[in-house]
């Protein structure tokens, strides 16, 4: 994505705000969910209540979210108190995990011997089975990117959403290749900030997790 692509004329940077949801339940733990439509646990709960305490003083210009429930629960506490209704966008739903879509990282080295641990290594080599591959997860997550940065030149705002779209998110905006994001842990609840200057993209803040940083 060419940051190019924003209008010229504004000389504010764009801060954007990207929120991973909270914990999920516990029967998904260790497993990759992908698109599988799970509830946060009370644990996460916990953590996005945190978390809206953390961004409560924050002014945002506009909110978005993905549709899926465990990013619509994380945003709930977030949007209790803001005049603004978030706006859901569903193309910032995860990735879609293929044959892998409910199994943990020892049923994949069974069953196909491979290891999980490489997983975006092996989404951009679309060596997952069935899975998205990441031209069509990029097809997806990009025209809303470009759309909200198109609605809101020098604002800041915020985007609910998951793992793996926070991660494509930075691999656009950073124009780097999606496996290259594998350098970067992004935890349950945790913030990371980017500033978009007119011709390069600036991460301020990354993977900071209020319900355990403050704690």
């Amino acid at each position: 994505m060419s940051l190019k692509s924003q209008p010229t004329a504004v000389t504010v940077p764009t801060k954007l705000t990207l929120l991973r949801h909270a914990e999920v339940d516990t029967r998904y733990h260790g497993i990759f969910g992908g698109q599988i439509d799970m509830d946060l646990s009370p644990r996460g709960h916990d953590q996005a209540a945190a978390l809206a305490k953390y961004l409560q003083s924050r002014e945002f210009d506009a909110i978005y979210a993905s549709p899926m429930k465990r990013a619509q629960q994380t945003l709930q506490p977030l949007a209790a108190a803001r005049k603004s209704p978030p706006v859901t966008m569903p193309g910032l739903r995860e990735v879609h995990f293929g044959d892998w879509t409910g199994l943990s990282f020892a049923d994949i080295k069974a069953k196909f011997n491979l290891s999980a641990w490489q997983w975006l290594d092996l989404l951009e080599q679309t060596a997952i089975p069935n899975a998205e591959s990441v031209p069509e997860f990029r097809g997806r997550v990009e025209p809303h990117l470009r759309q909200i940065l198109q609605d809101h030149p020098g604002g800041k705002i915020a985007i609910v959403c998951h793992g793996g779209t926070i991660r494509m998110l930075l691999s656009i905006l950073l124009g780097l290749p999606l496996s290259r994001m594998a350098m970067f842990e992004i935890e349950y609840a945790s913030v990371t900030e980017i500033l978009l200057h007119p011709h390069k993209a600036e991460v301020q803040l990354l993977n900071f997790t209020p319900w355990r940083d403050l704690a």
